[in-house]
């Protein structure tokens, strides 16, 4: 006879219980165990087993039994951690929440975002013991950061096709991720740099002459990191066939080149297609729209900036581009290549789980504002 195994203490729950533990789901980001805890209790409800609970939420089943102990013990009160040593709490949770929620969906008067003494004369509480709470749950409203969906139609084929000539690169084949950083100033200080020294940073004047713009082609070996690059004072298709000539005569006759680019208008035109079809040697592959990140060079042309344009000052175009082929020249003597390791499968997993937050978040964000409020 097949063991069963110990039977389980039934777990029933009041509405006024399953309504705290679905306040404390929604509210994931105020507390994340507290919130696991009582997704946990309330899968286990329904009548499911630890086993599949577990499975579902992705935690152990030692897990779940514990928290089923737990719940059924001391019901909702033994969700909660236990207290720790030290002075005793001056504000209890419920100010605390209040605090986070309104963090978290709500915006001061006349601002963007909350400040630490903003947020103190709200809550009543000192701004120190504010920017406390804020560290506890990773809360940094002083930050933001951007970011951009690609709404490209082909968005998972192109993935697919450029992840793909970075893990399984062709055999007798160049891989070059090719761009264009356009537009590269060619800025002069107007007063002297005062030089670093001990204790003393480097010091510039926000102050600039602008002198003249510079377009940069560049195209990246990704076997071997090695740049091809030439500048150019104009951005247009006639430059960029001007490019692919360089790259032409730069690699040997009996390779296969495999182009990764953007979605530009120039890379498209009608005389790069019959360029093209005179060299069938060369294959262009698009990366998806608004993903430049899909792009290897575009981190050769950070390391660029970083280390050769933002800080230079320059008297003409050509100081600008003289400068610019001596970073290549000292790049191609000892160059190094971009390692990707994200699969394509990895990078779509994680794009539609950025995308399914978003729209979450704008469903929740689109209800609180067509919502009417009875008086």
């Amino acid at each position: 006879m097949a063991r069963t195994g110990r039977p389980k203490a039934e777990l029933r729950l009041s509405d006024e219980e399953v309504d705290t533990l679905e306040r404390y789901v929604r509210r994931s980001k105020i507390g994340r165990g507290l919130a696991q805890r009582a997704a946990i209790v309330l899968e286990c409800a329904k009548g499911r087993s630890n086993k599949r609970v577990a499975k579902s939420l992705g935690v152990t089943v030692a897990t779940v039994g514990k928290w089923r102990r737990r719940f059924i013990a001391k019901r909702v009160e033994g969700l909660v951690d236990a207290p720790r040593s030290g002075a005793p709490r001056k504000i209890g949770d419920e100010r605390v929440e209040r605090l986070l929620v309104d963090t978290l969906e709500a915006l001061p008067k006349g601002a963007t975002h909350w400040s630490t003494r903003g947020m103190a004369a709200k809550a009543g509480i000192s701004r120190q013991t504010v920017s406390r709470i804020w560290r506890t749950f990773g809360l940094k409203p002083h930050r933001t950061e951007t970011f951009q969906l690609s709404t490209d139609p082909e968005f998972v084929e192109k993935v697919r096709d450029v992840v793909g000539l970075y893990l399984n690169p062709p055999d007798n084949a160049l891989v070059l991720a090719t761009d264009e950083k356009s537009q590269i100033q060619a800025l002069n200080r107007t007063q002297p740099l005062l030089p670093m020294r001990p204790d003393q940073v480097e010091r510039r004047t926000p102050e600039y002459q602008r002198n003249g713009t510079t377009s940069l082609f560049a195209a990246l070996d990704v076997a071997t990191g090695n740049v091809i690059g030439k500048c150019f004072r104009r951005h247009r298709t006639k430059e960029f066939v001007a490019f692919l000539k360089v790259i032409d005569e730069r690699t040997a006759p009996s390779l296969q080149v495999h182009l990764i680019l953007d979605n530009y208008a120039t890379h498209k035109t009608p005389t790069v297609l019959r360029w093209l079809v005179r060299h069938p040697r060369f294959h262009l592959h698009f990366i998806p729209t608004h993903s430049s990140w899909l792009n290897l060079v575009e981190c050769w042309f950070s390391i660029l900036t970083e280390r050769q344009i933002k800080r230079g000052s320059h008297h003409s175009v050509d100081q600008l581009e003289s400068a610019v082929r001596e970073f290549l020249d000292a790049h191609n003597k000892q160059p190094k290549a971009f390692r990707w390791t994200k699969t394509a499968d990895e990078i779509l997993a994680r794009v539609a789980q950025t995308a399914g937050k978003t729209l979450a978040i704008h469903r929740e964000s689109f209800k609180s504002r067509t919502s009417v409020t009875p008086h």
